[in-house]
């Protein structure tokens, strides 16, 4: 099924006159943890594509290529570190750091090399297929970010308490699918369950996922090997003016 057609059936179902809307809700909880706990949730998102055999509907509205999504580069990181585009979206990669970058990707989304760019200058993805992208810099392996590419309007992403909110989710039948921080290249499939929505039924209960220490992936440098030690009197290490 083609990209379009997948939106057509998706989008259907917020169109129709007779559809009934639900906000459906969750909440994460972190595995092992009592309530009250101070450490942080992991970034973790959600999002429903409808079973087999829903009717669908032209998408209401459509990806704007003049306006990137964006994906900066600055103090050896990227902002932000997990950023959810529908497919079809371009995704700018600016370098704000007084040196070079190589940005790659190599896994089980959207693959690609932008290779060697300096300070100041920028480069410009389309992911255009959905998927999930484990994104590293070729140079500085502290670096990753994440983006999740969908073809559902219907996602969210859990904000600092741990809440989820969807609105406008017709009744139903679904696959929910979940992603969170620690869900690395290794194992890039988030987990999925049938679910469905109805009047009575809106609550996606309580998912549970890892604790996770700090945000870096394991992992090996496009070439496959381990990272080089960084040598300062290499140029791509100079701040650039």
């Amino acid at each position: 099924m083609t990209l379009a057609r997948t939106w057509v059936a998706v989008l259907l179902l917020c169109t129709s006159m007779h559809a009934q809307l639900a906000t459906v809700h969750a909440r994460v909880e972190l595995e092992g943890s009592s309530k009250g706990g101070r450490t942080p949730f992991p970034n973790t998102v959600i999002w429903l594509t409808p079973a087999a055999g829903i009717p669908t509907d032209p998408p209401r509205a459509t990806v704007d290529p003049s306006a990137p999504a964006r994906l900066t580069q600055k103090n050896k990181s990227f902002e932000p570190h997990v950023l959810v585009v529908p497919a079809g979206t371009p995704v700018e990669f600016p370098n704000r750091d007084p040196f070079f970058h190589n940005v790659f990707s190599l896994f089980e989304g959207k693959r690609f090399d932008l290779g060697l760019y300096e300070a100041g200058s920028s480069r410009i993805v389309h992911f255009d297929r959905p998927g999930i992208s484990y994104i590293f810099c070729n140079i500085h392996p502290e670096m990753s970010a994440v983006v999740i590419t969908l073809s559902t309007p219907f996602y969210a992403v859990a904000n600092g308490e741990g809440q989820l909110r969807i609105p406008n989710v017709p009744y139903g039948r679904y696959v929910m699918h979940v992603w969170t921080e620690g869900t690395g290249p290794e194992n890039a499939l988030p987990s999925s369950h049938d679910i469905t929505i109805a009047e009575n039924s809106t609550s996606l209960g309580v998912i549970r996922v890892p604790t996770i220490n700090g945000r870096s992936l394991a992992h090996k440098n496009k070439y496959g090997r381990e990272y080089d030690p960084p040598t300062p009197e290499n140029p791509v290490y100079h701040q650039q003016p």
